[in-house]
């Protein structure tokens, strides 16, 4: 149903490092770099769309780095999809889900197919641990109407 770049080099690189993560909420959270922020260049809030769409992630602050590279003021984007963000446990890695997409190969920008309907929209940036910051870096919920 969803679908964002498939890679498995990527897919393996990532299990790596959540089977790391299984000790992650002993790692502890650290704050996001100063003055950064995390949002949707498009789609546009309330826009229609085609499935599939692109999603391109914005990024002000902090830089992009693979999941597992250890870079200063560096992170990774993951995709909340028709998931709030007090429905995920911060403290623990995010499971790979239909409604949690990851893109640890320091993707900026994906491929994403919905089946039609409104759906909500949400980025969230996490460190190169897989840990989200304290506070969590989050975009705006955005909905977006797809035909």
């Amino acid at each position: 149903m969803y679908r964002h770049f498939p890679n498995s080099l990527i897919t393996l690189s990532l299990l790596g490092v959540l089977t790391l993560g299984t000790a992650q909420a002993d790692l502890g959270r650290i704050a996001p770099p100063e003055g950064a922020s995390v949002y949707f260049i498009s789609p546009a809030d309330g826009e229609t769309v085609a499935a599939p769409f692109t999603v391109r992630m914005g990024l002000k602050g902090a830089g992009v780095a693979p999941a597992g590279v250890d870079r200063p003021d560096t992170g990774h984007h993951h995709l909340l999809v028709n998931k709030d963000l007090s429905a995920v446990n911060l403290d623990s890695p995010l499971p790979f889900t239909d409604h949690t997409l990851h893109f640890g190969g320091g993707q900026t920008e994906a491929e994403v197919s919905l089946p039609p309907g409104r759906h909500t929209l949400q980025l969230l940036f996490m460190d190169y641990r897989h840990a989200s910051f304290d506070p969590p870096l989050v975009s705006e919920q955005i909905t977006v109407i797809v035909e």
